[in-house]
């Protein structure tokens, strides 16, 4: 006979080979999703790893110069690090491998959980199971942008199995360990805000200590919750906006929050048609057929919740830890486009696998005789087992869509061909794969849908000014502009496409508002002060060649520019030395080894009349 600590090892090794062979086709997912550009392909700290890239991810909180938003660290950091290992754009593997790792001790870390709070370890290992194997995991794996989730997840669920030890041991340094995972689960994503308040929750079911002490121990997580709530919200406001709502009023907020709700369970009941992008529904009122039944399902968990009070403090805690932990992403306080995101529901579960581990226990210990024993723990384990095959099955499925950009895009249009961003992105996909024509149909697929849309103008003149189509670039370029003015990148552009058209002073203009928006531009600087150059404006030209060179150091273009605009104001001297600097950085740079020969050549005979004959 096993003891208890050895079945729950047995087990839980066993859910983590299950879970890891549910999983496996994510290993080779290279689907690029919403973001991901932030965090990867146009982030230089994370595509320029070590010690001062961390520095600047870790400092950075009000004003970051990559990922914009809420102060959220560790993610990005965890990327930077995989990045650092070998992980790419074009081979997300190392990015996977990571990823699928951190899912699969998660795992095993509700499973200790549960043993923790229950003391069961079959009914743990089975709990377990369904949540690892479920089909809305596999946004929170796969997707890189969604990193500061799962590490999120991951050291939150040590911050509870930390305090489960804690209440176990009567010890203050498990307790000073939770509060420091805690610390890090906020750090990763501050969506973990409301963890005190779970641990109220288990204290007063099924731990049975909810007391004073159990209220004091809550102190320091509710400093350290507090300290991040302000954080997140001063830190959000410096780069973006922060709202109470989207909605226009108290009362279409509540809709939105019961919608949301019954949305997300239902999804965890019946995860068919999965997505990284819902549709919100429209118009927010009891007329939406996805809004009333959010107004039905909500009222009936309150009336379920009530008759749980005294009857089954089980449901009723665990449905409340559910609420509770993903109040934070119903739509009170607006800081995303978002109506819903399957990786929302990875913490949450929690409850509702808390909830099925208490059903277990309950079927597995209420038994009597060693017939109706067997047939009712086998019938048990069976009935999970077959449960978890079609999730598997289902999580399989949907990992194949994740498998490329195009085929996930194409997944979400298949499922809401009104969803415009979704459009933008599989345009991107497109032009990626050098199919201009079919990128820029699905671009106006989404201005047809959402005229104002500012990236998909932006977007749409990239792709006709690699046509080609420079007069209709431009135009979008100005729509994408009066849509939302400051986008120095934008401004950046429009500059580019009208030089080519031989407006010149039009792109002098817009080089200038992009450094109006973004002074330190150096890509802005350099092109500015190459059209200077060319009118002959040399004092302006040498200006902003400084500049550049000094935000980009490295740029051997901008040294031999520099030389030329000093070589054509007569300060030969001084030019000498930035040819000579473009020449290290670029040994084959032939224009600046003419460049620098002709400006020796000239100091030399300057030299020489300055002397006379011997």
């Amino acid at each position: 006979m096993l003891t208890p600590t050895v079945s729950l090892g047995v087990l839980t090794t066993a859910v983590g080979t299950c879970v890891l062979v549910a999983h496996w086709p994510a290993l080779s997912a290279n689907a690029h999703c919403f973001d991901d550009e932030r965090y990867l392909t146009e982030n230089p700290l994370v595509r320029n790893p070590g010690w001062e890239s961390a520095r600047r991810l870790l400092t950075e909180v009000f004003h970051p110069s990559t990922v914009q938003g809420y102060y959220h660290p560790l993610g990005t950091l965890s990327i930077m690090i995989d990045y650092a290992a070998g992980g790419r754009p074009e081979d997300r593997r190392v990015f996977n491998r990571t990823a699928l790792a951190l899912h699969v001790m998660n795992t095993c870390l509700v499973i200790v959980l549960l043993y923790l709070l229950l003391d069961h370890p079959w009914a743990a290992a089975l709990a377990g199971l369904l949540f690892g194997v479920h089909p809305l995991t596999v946004e929170t794996v796969v997707w890189l942008g969604q990193r500061k989730a799962l590490l999120a997840a991951s050291f939150a669920l040590w911050s509870l199995v930390l305090y489960a030890v804690h209440v176990r041991r009567k010890s203050w340094g498990w307790l000073g360990a939770s509060v420091a995972m805690y610390a890090l689960a906020l750090l990763s994503k501050p969506t973990g805000t409301p963890l005190p308040i779970l641990m109220l929750l288990l204290d007063y079911w099924p731990l049975r200590r909810l007391n004073r002490r159990a209220l004091a121990e809550k102190t320091p997580f509710l400093l350290v919750g507090v300290a991040s709530g302000v954080l997140t919200v001063l830190s959000h406001a410096s780069t973006s906006v922060v709202e109470l709502t989207h909605t226009s009023g108290p009362i279409e907020t509540v809709l939105l929050m019961c919608t949301k709700l019954v949305f997300y369970l239902w999804k965890i009941v019946w995860p068919i048609n999965l997505s990284a992008h819902y549709m919100p529904p429209e118009p927010i009122g009891p007329t939406q057929p996805l809004v009333l039944a959010g107004i039905v399902g909500t009222g009936l968990l309150v009336v379920v919740g009530i008759m749980a009070f005294r009857r089954a403090p089980a449901m009723l805690v665990g449905m409340t830890i559910f609420v509770v932990a993903i109040l934070p992403v119903l739509g009170v306080v607006r800081y995303s486009w978002v109506f819903a995101f399957d990786n929302y529901v990875y913490l949450p579960a929690v409850g509702l696998v808390l909830l099925a581990a208490w059903s277990f226990r309950w079927v597995w210990t209420t038994s009597r005789g060693t017939t109706t024993v067997l047939l009712r723990r086998g019938g048990l384990v069976l009935a999970v087992g077959a449960l978890a095959f079609w999730e598997g099955l289902l999580t399989r499925r949907y990992l194949a869509r994740w498998q490329d950009t195009e085929t996930l895009f194409r997944h979400m249009v298949s499922l809401a061909p009104q969803a415009y961003r979704a459009r933008n992105n599989l345009a991107l996909a497109l032009v990626h794969k050098s199919r201009l024509d079919e990128a820029i149909e699905e671009y106006h697929r989404a201005l047809e849908i959402k005229p104002d849309f500012e990236l998909a103008h932006n977007n749409l003149a990239d792709a006709l000014a690699q046509k080609g189509q420079l007069d209709q670039a431009a135009l979008h370029y100005a729509e994408s502009l009066r849509l939302k003015p400051d986008q120095p990148g934008v401004h950046f552009k429009l500059a580019g496409v009208l030089h080519r058209r031989g407006d010149i002073d039009g792109a002098i203009a817009h080089y200038t508002a992009a450094l109006r928006d973004k002074p330190d531009f150096p890509g802005a600087h350099f092109n500015l002060a190459n059209l200077f150059l060319v009118q002959n404006r040399f004092d302006e030209a040498v200006l902003h060649f400084g500049q550049a060179i000094r935000l980009r150091p490295d740029m051997a273009e901008a040294h031999n520019n520099l030389g030329a605009a000093l070589f054509k104001q007569g300060r030969t001297a001084e030019a000498i030395p930035h040819y000579r600097e473009a020449l290290r950085l670029k040994p084959d740079f032939i224009g600046a080894r003419r460049n620098l020969e002709t400006a020796l050549s000239r100091l030399k005979q300057a030299g020489e009349q300055t002397t006379g004959p011997p």
